[in-house]
């Protein structure tokens, strides 16, 4: 499995993230909607981590996929509401970067 991450913000039009916060009567649930439909189109993917953040982006989702078409439905599906920007991401494990860097070389 491939390791993703979606970037998200809440796209000018939206509400601000307090105010997006503060209509949720169930926050876990509301803010997770999202994932549930991934959950249902696209059952070979894997969350690893959702956070909320404080910066340029409001949400980050870490998760697994077995390819980078499953890794688009993903993107497809989170940016399908209006309310967000999505910006997908590929992430290599540290490791792997220092071995590709060595295959690069010549130091495998």
């Amino acid at each position: 499995m491939k390791t993703f991450v979606v970037m998200s913000k809440l796209s000018p039009q939206g509400g601000s993230l307090i105010e997006v916060a503060s209509k949720m009567k169930d926050g876990a649930a509301a803010s997770r909607a999202w994932v549930n439909r991934v959950k249902e189109q696209v059952p070979e993917v894997r969350f690893l981590a959702h956070y909320a953040l404080l910066g340029p982006y409001d949400f980050m989702d870490i998760y697994e996929a077995p390819d980078e078409d499953s890794a688009a439905k993903v993107s497809i599906i989170c940016g399908s509401d209006s309310a967000f920007h999505v910006e997908s991401w590929t992430a290599i494990p540290d490791q792997r970067l220092v071995q590709l860097l060595g295959e690069i070389h010549g130091d495998e």
